[in-house]
């Protein structure tokens, strides 16, 4: 019997009657299958039953960050050095849609006709964003893997971040400067902030903020809150900016946003300006440059006039580091600037890039960095 076929009878006999999986596949086969194959039969209907199907191995894969489908025989994976095609598929659109939707109403969301597109998050953190036709040709899969381990700075020294660039970066979280990484999708971000964090004291205590639960801390003291989605009737809904309220009052040494994506940069830009040290944030903008217009932008979202965003942030916000994806897939520091004002106007000295080194602002970072190790 094919493997498709299988899958689809277990499929029709569990939802008219609760049953035992592997009492069912072998009922399905006549018990004609050896021991070997038996479990292997067993481990992909589970997988297409309650994983993701013949995306489970990518999934588990050493490295890998994202997976994507475009169609039936169009899957493709990033093991962090670029896209590449991979070797699995589905038996047509049907089989794609069907996975999408499992994955979907999984975490409480709705994929159909009616709303053909949806964001979703899996109980191992793995962000899901599905499509489904006439919006695109076939229906596609969009899956963001999370780290499995926490990286520190070692270990991305060893891959390939400057050893000189790491020690400032160390310096600037020692001295409690707030600090906001930018870049691209993919740009390593995440990963970066999670190694970060992972220098800050043990004895501090790490609330974060996110979307999904990304960041991955080696860290004693971490409170993590995360999101909530409206439920298929549209309540219960639990943003960023509530919960910034919320872990104003947990008492936190070190508030994290895992990305500002709104009018929650707001809040926490005035909790900077309140006394609150050392916090740290994502943001996506494409060079360090254009972070100051990023955030004129998030706080026009919250009702903020531009000249109200660049007094507010000058005074909060004290460093940005920015981050690159060459071609290659290799993820870089581009860029550590220094974020500050114009007049009315944010803008960025840089204080060290890639390119040319240390920069304008150079000075005026040793400068905070001597006066925070004089204050401790």
């Amino acid at each position: 019997m094919p493997e498709a076929e299988l899958v689809d009878r277990v499929r029709r006999r569990l939802a008219t009657a609760p049953a035992v999986l592997d009492e069912l596949v072998r009922d399905e086969t006549g018990g004609i299958v050896d021991d070997t194959a038996f479990a292997a039969l067993c481990r992909d209907v589970d997988a297409e039953l309650r994983g993701a199907g013949p995306l489970e191995p990518l999934l588990a894969g050493r490295g890998v960050t994202d997976v994507l489908v475009n169609g039936p025989s169009d899957v493709w994976l990033d093991r962090g050095a670029g896209l590449e095609r991979a070797s699995v598929g589905f038996p047509d659109d049907a089989a794609v849609r069907r996975l999408a939707q499992r994955l979907v109403s999984g975490s409480g969301g709705r994929l159909d006709d009616a709303m053909p597109y949806a964001d979703a998050v899996l109980p191992d953190g793995t962000r899901v964003h599905a499509v489904l036709p006439p919006l695109v040709a076939h229906p596609t899969i969009s899956l963001r893997v999370l780290a499995r381990r926490p990286l520190g700075l070692a270990d991305l020294i060893d891959r390939g971040l400057p050893a000189s660039v790491a020690d400032l970066l160390r310096a600037i979280v020692a001295a409690r400067l707030a600090f906001v990484i930018s870049g691209g999708t993919g740009s390593g971000k995440t990963t970066l902030l999670g190694a970060l964090l992972g220098t800050t004291p043990p004895a501090e205590r790490l609330v974060l903020i996110e979307d999904a639960p990304e960041l991955v801390v080696a860290h004693p003291h971490v409170v993590r809150l995360v999101t909530r989605s409206a439920n298929v009737e549209g309540a219960g809904a639990v943003g960023q900016r509530e919960l910034v309220r919320q872990a104003l009052r947990m008492r936190p040494d070190r508030l994290v946003v895992g990305e500002f994506r709104g009018a929650e940069m707001v809040e926490l830009i005035v909790a900077l300006n309140t006394g609150h040290e050392g916090c740290a944030a994502t943001l996506h903008a494409n060079s360090a440059a254009d972070v100051p217009a990023r955030f004129t932008a998030l706080g026009a979202l919250a009702g903020l006039p531009a000249d109200a965003v660049a007094s507010l942030v000058a005074s909060a916000v004290d460093v940005v580091v920015h981050l690159r994806r060459g071609r290659d897939g290799q993820r870089v520091v581009a860029e550590i600037g220094l974020l500050g004002r114009d007049g009315n106007v944010l803008s960025v000295a840089p204080a060290w890039t890639a390119v040319d080194g240390d920069g304008a602002g150079a000075a005026r970072l040793q400068d905070l960095l001597r006066r925070a190790e004089r204050a401790a």
